[in-house]
């Protein structure tokens, strides 16, 4: 474990601070195209399929760059990794603006989608502030800023009435710069980066950050985070568009209605987080889980009528979610989401201490490809069934899947490697040992020549 000697309260209050509002500002960002896109569609004529893809594209960047960004943040730390990310992202969104193309959108989209790594940069830089003992809390805040979805779907659908979708892109490019500018000026280097220059220890090799991504384990967490993550991105992306066609709103209403889900799915986290502090990530999980599956059943169901031959004659009954009831689906499933994203990522600090970077890097890319896949999944059953509750049947059976092979499967082979956690009262995750951390290179003397970078 890292050393935190000579980090007072007010350094990791700051670090969490300056994360957590760079981390909202990113996420905003990163899911601009469920506002602007709706116009983009409208202006190329683009079916639902077309603009599921559009609008998953930037997810594909942001889930895949986690890999890179999180081993770079665990070799050169995050006050440097952190506004270098926000500053090229900044410059791939001002230059969305001058697209004409759908072609062209999608290479755009892909630059523009490097905002979302910026999470692992955050997880990897806060996690050094801060004990064992506090990190879920602490990542848990810090995760909180998934609230910049709702900020987007509440704000730029009035920027584009304004100012058009190219006067919001332009907008949320110089709000980014800035932020990555004041990012730079007040963080402070982490206690890991501290260490390794008072020692002269050079950071250890890509391939040894790696190493743990043999696990299983590591591959378990990441598909817990394609639903309760992958899911939540997809959903704020897609909502906007449910709510413009399912019940014919207009679109600044239905960025509302959207960002009352992406709203209680972000800032719950921290609470996530402290659950998974005090009753073990495994019991959040099983909540997520079991209360998704409830409301999703019942998000689920397509507006239907029955026609029942009575004495006198047909009766006829209707079902349907009235805008109003399936608002307040949506609410709790967000909130339900919140909860697992953060029990997700209690364990990997846990387990692994000295590979936040690379393991939360994989986690948030299997996550995030959940949010490239599903929006493009959604426009395609739109598209072949007709049905607009469609994409809530995929998620029900994802989320039966997942609880059904988590319950069975997984709990058996915890409990076989395991035995003292069967014993437990809340069967926590917290492992007899952690992964070792990498064996560090040999600082470089003074006068030798330089090595070739790995």
């Amino acid at each position: 474990m890292h050393t935190l000697d000579g980090v007072t309260r007010s350094d990791q209050y700051r670090a969490l601070g300056l994360s957590t509002f760079a981390f909202t500002v990113c996420f905003a960002v990163w899911t601009i195209f469920s506002i602007i896109g709706v116009q983009i569609k409208e202006d190329l004529g683009l079916n639902d399929t077309q603009f599921g893809l559009l609008v998953a594209t930037p997810i594909l960047t942001g889930s895949i760059s986690r890999i890179f960004l999180g081993v770079w943040t665990e070799q050169f730390g995050g006050r440097i990794m952190f506004p270098l990310q926000m500053l090229i992202t900044a410059v791939a969104v001002w230059l969305l603006t001058s697209v004409q193309t759908y072609e062209v959108f999608l290479l755009a989209a892909l630059g523009l989608g490097l905002a979302g790594g910026s999470f692992i940069v955050g997880v990897a830089y806060t996690s050094r502030w801060f004990e064992k003992e506090h990190q879920g809390t602490a990542l848990g805040i810090f995760g909180a800023g998934n609230v910049g979805a709702a900020v987007t779907n509440f704000a730029a659908p009035f920027l584009v009435v304004a100012l058009g979708w190219e006067g919001t892109a332009r907008v949320y490019a110089i709000v980014l710069a800035i932020v990555a500018v004041l990012f730079y000026l007040l963080a402070k280097t982490d206690p890991v980066q501290e260490d390794r220059k008072r020692t002269g220890a050079r950071p250890v090799s890509a391939g040894s950050m790696l190493e743990p991504l043999k696990d299983i384990q590591v591959w378990r967490f990441a598909t817990y985070y394609f639903f309760v993550f992958g899911a939540f991105v997809a959903l704020a992306s897609f909502l906007p568009r449910y709510y413009v066609g399912a019940y014919g709103l207009e679109l600044t209403t239905a960025g509302v209605f959207a960002g009352l889900y992406s709203l209680p799915g972000s800032v719950f986290r921290a609470l996530g987080g402290w659950m998974s502090d005090k009753w073990g990530a495994r019991f959040v999980m099983y909540l997520t889980f079991i209360g998704s599956l409830a409301i999703l059943f019942v998000m689920s169901y397509p507006q239907t009528a029955y026609v029942v031959q009575g004495i006198t004659g047909p009766i006829e009954f209707n079902f349907g979610l009235s805008v109003g009831f399936f608002v307040a689906m949506t609410i709790i499933l967000g909130f339900l989401m919140s909860l697992g994203k953060a029990a997700v990522y209690k364990h990997i600090p846990v387990y692994y201490p000295h590979h936040v970077g690379s393991v939360g890097g994989l986690v948030g890319m299997i996550g995030g490809l959940g949010g490239f896949f599903l929006p493009i999944s959604f426009g395609i059953l739109l598209d072949y069934t007709g049905v607009w509750t469609a994409p809530f049947m995929l998620l029900f059976v994802i989320v039966a899947v997942s609880t059904v092979w988590m319950h069975v499967a997984i709990r058996r082979m915890e409990r076989a490697r395991h035995p003292a956690l069967a014993d437990e009262k809340y069967l926590s995750d917290v492992p007899h040992e952690p992964h070792p951390a990498p064996t560090p290179r040999a600082p470089r003397a003074p006068g030798s020549a330089a090595q070739p970078a790995e």
